[in-house]
């Protein structure tokens, strides 16, 4: 563990997270961990703990987790795109070189439906993109 502790923790929830402030300058010299805030990073909220009052600094610090957050989030979320293009690709390659008859018959619906909702939004979504861009030419 290194010397120096952050002076907040962020335990990470399901939709943001718990806010401690990290103490190291008692008697005992030991770690504590007091809850100062709950945060929802969709929604950008900040809940004070109790009857917490937050500070500037305490504000600032979690807005930074939140936008900090955010942006882990959406690196996340392409990466897995990326990551499902990939399996894709290995799947088509299951389906045409390894699968049995009784592996194709027990997820190909399910893979045409999910397929087939895909390519309609994703066709949907570049008509937009394209008529916006039209529009901003134009």
């Amino acid at each position: 563990m290194s010397a120096e502790l952050p002076e907040y923790y962020f335990r990470v929830r399901e939709n943001g997270a718990a806010v401690f402030r990290v103490d190291t300058e008692n008697r005992q010299r030991r770690i504590e961990m007091d809850q100062i805030a709950v945060v929802n990073v969709k929604k950008g909220e900040i809940k004070p703990h109790g009857d917490r009052t937050l500070s500037d600094r305490d504000v600032a610090e979690i807005e930074t987790w939140i936008a900090e957050r955010r942006a882990l989030l959406a690196r996340r979320d392409i990466d897995d795109i990326h990551r499902a293009v990939d399996y894709l690709n290995v799947t088509t390659q299951w389906v045409q070189s390894n699968a049995t008859d009784d592996e194709l018959e027990d997820v190909t619906d399910a893979l045409l439906l999910a397929m087939h909702d895909l390519r309609s939004v994703l066709v949907r979504k570049k008509a937009d993109r394209l008529m916006r861009a039209r529009d901003k030419a134009s």
